[in-house]
């Protein structure tokens, strides 16, 4: 097996690996808290007759170490390795040349040796949250505008609270929505907004002045999303201050916060921003990470009514103490970081793993990979 080191578009060296149809050689830990579906393996087998396939039945995200049954020996011959926050030191895995994630972020990997020491390629699941986030978001976003949560108090009391103003609630049609990160997630939430009549403004932070560079290249669930990148009334980019500025300045009714946590983006919304939105009153939504907004910032711009509300699914500290400001905020939603649970999660997770082994399998660029230049 030959392997030879490349720089792709991103500026990032990589390992790319000839051709092995059968991948023979490889081995394949599954360590995951869940058994694959039925033929799953077996599938594998008749695809890559010379993968050798171990799953360990491990919660990777609840568990404090890897599994002790998974022995030296073992973790010398593991080639590619399926798992969510935990990893073997690059000393234990000599051998390692993928790494699939669970997660469709990949912020907790930045300051692991096995990612900042070694050129083994690391591929994020970013393609299995779209559906299932994108409804949270939107979910949410009418739950507000309808009143929801009100009635559903009301309800609680035994409460018929009628409105005679037939214009008290504003619809979704001509709203506009700006999506901060037009990823995966992104795009099918642009889908769902402009099925629903909102116009969609997109922010990204490189370019995207062409037709191709404005397609996805990320996993898709067949049928969603945006794949050619042509929602968009209109696309921002950048990572200036007056850059983010113009863009938070298009009077936006919706923001949805759609960014990976990075140096770049800790704290990427704070007072400054939150001023900046006075002036439409836009409601904001985060599903990307806590520490993006700043969490004291924030609760000053729900109760100084810099903005309209506010629906939470991640938070800064997570979880979120009982004695909280943030909870006593004026119009906010906030749930457990649990917009992206769904019955389907784990099929698209090993669709895109069986993805990869065929790229492994043909000497291709993977899916999904992390680039070590933006850390993501």
């Amino acid at each position: 097996m030959r392997n030879i080191l490349v720089e792709n578009p991103s500026g990032t060296a990589v390992m790319e690996v000839a051709p092995n149809k059968d991948l023979r050689g490889h081995k394949l830990l599954m360590l995951v808290p869940w058994d694959p579906p039925a033929g799953y393996i077996d599938d594998l087998h008749k695809t890559f007759p010379g993968l050798e396939v171990v799953h360990a039945n491990w919660d990777t995200w609840q568990e404090k170490t890897l599994p002790s049954h998974i022995g030296d020996e073992d973790w010398k011959t593991v080639t590619i390795l399926l798992t969510g926050p935990k990893f073997p030191t690059k000393e234990a895995a000599p051998n390692l040349q993928l790494v699939q994630l669970q997660s469709a972020g990949a912020n907790y990997i930045l300051n692991n040796p096995l990612f900042t020491d070694t050129n083994i390629s690391f591929c994020t699941a970013n393609g299995v949250h779209p559906p299932q986030i994108t409804e949270w978001i939107i979910c949410t976003y009418l739950a507000f505008q309808h009143r929801i949560p009100r009635f559903l108090d009301n309800m609680k009391e035994h409460k018929w609270e009628h409105s005679w103003d037939d214009s008290d609630t504003q619809d979704a049609v001509n709203q506009r929505v700006g999506i901060f990160g037009y990823g995966s997630i992104g795009r099918q939430v642009a889908r769902v907004a402009k099925a629903i009549g909102m116009d969609v403004y997109a922010y990204t932070n490189r370019p995207r002045p062409t037709p191709e560079s404005r397609r996805d290249h990320s996993y898709i669930v067949p049928g969603l999303g945006d794949p050619d990148g042509t929602i968009p009334s209109k696309w921002f980019s950048g990572t200036e201050p007056e850059e983010i500025t113009e863009f938070l300045s298009a009077d936006l009714d919706l923001l949805v916060l759609a960014v990976p946590l990075t140096p770049q983006t800790q704290g990427l919304i704070s007072k400054p921003q939150f001023q900046t939105l006075k002036g439409k009153g836009t409601f904001v939504v985060n599903i990307g990470r806590g520490p993006v907004i700043n969490t004291d910032d924030l609760v000053t711009a729900l109760n100084e009514e810099w903005i309209r509300g506010a629906a939470l699914d991640v938070t800064d500290p997570e979880p979120l103490p009982k004695e909280h400001p943030l909870w006593d905020a004026k119009n906010i939603i906030i749930t457990p970081h649990v917009s992206g649970n769904s019955n389907g999660y784990n099929h698209r997770l090993l669709d895109i793993l069986k993805i990869n082994l065929r790229r492994l399998s043909e000497g291709k660029e993977f899916l999904n990979r992390v680039s070590r230049k933006r850390g993501y």
